[in-house]
């Protein structure tokens, strides 16, 4: 009989699949290392059983001990299976981007979950990093992990998925592309590919908001390469020990809507559905087409799956709210639609200056269409109003009709947004939209910089 004598023995042998439309632009023969076959349904099952195997042995994790790990959700999985396995507790400090299926699934398999806020420095002592070194430092019989600087991170795909390639391949393999958040990926794999064939080239994707790219090219360390990013498991803010440069020919950086997209066109283009890293991984792919050639056989690593992304970038709500769906926002209805059976506000011409303060506090608006029995007659914006108003209080019982300027432009429902952008200027803070049967509606700057995407 064929059987595993745990979950632990399914691990690794993941399949290579070629993939087709989506790298159609590219002459190569262009293969998928697909980790979302691991039973943790990540890359991070193998260094998980590595790093935890390694600590025993060293005598460093204790039987009945607390594993305790900073980690973006996949290493977390691994290391739940393990110490479901062996008997170990669990405890696993997360960043509050990552998404809530993570975080849901971590819980699933008896992981304590702890999150912390992105947006401060790795040294602060909110951080992930930090809070995982303090709970190690406070918790008894407890190990931390830290799968940045562990050297078994690297070394177990230097052992299992860089071999794995290279047979599976035939030896063949020209170019690795893989994300890169720890390292150890890339490193391990990068590692053993280059003592097997030192022509292969091992190009690695990074992130806006990230120091790999510029810090391999240069050997600096910027700190103003580095802010707040959606991607989730590539990029980082500090240097691991298990980025191996070395090994390393190149980056590529990708955007977070260009990540977000591509994750979302391996599902629909290929029937593959992976997680955030392997969309940036396949767009990275496209960027570096200009270095294969029709004889290369690239591989790129995908390493975890969609099923932990369904809230985010397989949500369209959440990708409507970021700017990241295609969709066409060209002409003036498109901007107001969410809008448009909610009545313009106006004031009228004998109201006077304070009725129009309170109208835009009220509303939290900036500008007003004026209007007499006519129509609209002219216009006031905030700034002018609160300018005349401070500087003479009496200001406010004037009638508006004595200090409104001339109306917003109109334009028709169907006009582009590159000629309403260019009508909203200094003079002109918003433009009204005709709606016919006197019916109108503003835009503003901020609706026109809302679309953009």
């Amino acid at each position: 009989m064929n059987y595993a004598q745990n979950i632990l023995g399914t691990i690794g042998n993941t399949p290579l699949v070629k993939l087709n439309a989506i790298v159609k632009e590219i002459d190569a023969l262009v293969l998928a290392k697909v980790e979302t076959f691991n039973p943790g349904n990540s890359a991070k099952d193998r260094m998980a059983v590595k790093m935890i195997e390694d600590a025993e042995k060293q005598g460093i994790l204790k039987p009945g001990g607390t594993i305790i790990e900073g980690t973006s959700g996949n290493t977390g999985m691994g290391l739940a299976l393990v110490a479901i396995i062996k008997g170990y507790k669990l405890i696993c400090v997360i960043s509050d981007k990552q998404s809530k299926e993570k975080m849901d699934i971590l819980r699933a398999v008896g992981s304590e979950v702890i999150v912390c806020p992105t947006d401060v420095e790795a040294d602060d002592p909110r951080s992930y990093y930090s809070v995982s070194k303090r709970l190690a430092e406070e918790t008894p019989n407890s190990w931390y992990v830290n799968q940045y600087d562990n050297p078994s991170n690297s070394l177990a795909h230097y052992e299992s998925t860089g071999p794995e390639i290279w047979e599976q391949t035939k030896g063949k393999i020209t170019h690795f592309v893989v994300g890169v958040g720890t390292g150890g990926t890339i490193s391990g794999i990068g590692k053993y590919l280059k003592e097997k064939n030192p022509n292969i080239k091992i190009w690695g994707i990074d992130t806006y908001g990230s120091v790999f790219k510029k810090y391999h090219e240069t050997g600096i360390f910027d700190e103003n390469e580095i802010y707040p990013y959606i991607t989730e498991g590539i990029g980082e803010d500090i240097l691991p020990k298990n980025v191996d440069f070395s090994v390393i020919d190149g980056f590529t950086k990708v955007t977070d809507k260009d990540g977000a997209v591509y994750t979302r066109k391996l599902a629909k283009d290929e029937g593959i559905f992976c997680g955030n890293s392997a969309g940036s991984a396949v767009k990275g792919l496209l960027q570096l087409k200009k270095h294969f050639t029709k004889d290369d056989v690239v591989v790129v690593l995908f390493h975890d799956h969609g099923s932990r992304y369904v809230g985010k970038m397989f949500n369209d709500e959440w990708m409507r709210e970021r700017g990241f769906l295609d969709e066409e926002k060209t002409v003036a209805i498109d901007l107001i639609k969410d809008r448009i059976e909610t009545p313009l506000v106006t004031v009228k011409t004998e109201e006077l200056v304070w009725h129009a303060i309170e109208r835009m506090r009220a509303n939290n608006i900036s500008q007003l269409p004026v209007v007499d029995i006519t129509g609209i007659v002219g216009s006031v914006d905030e700034s002018d109003i609160f300018k005349l108003y401070f500087n003479n209080k009496e200001s406010a019982n004037k009638p508006i009709k004595e200090i409104m300027r001339s109306p917003f432009p109109m334009v028709a429902a169907k006009t582009t947004i590159d000629k309403i952008s260019k009508l909203i200027n200094r003079e002109n803070s918003a433009v009204l939209v005709d709606l016919g049967n006197n019916k109108h509606h503003i835009i503003t700057k901020y609706d026109v910089i809302k679309s953009i995407q």
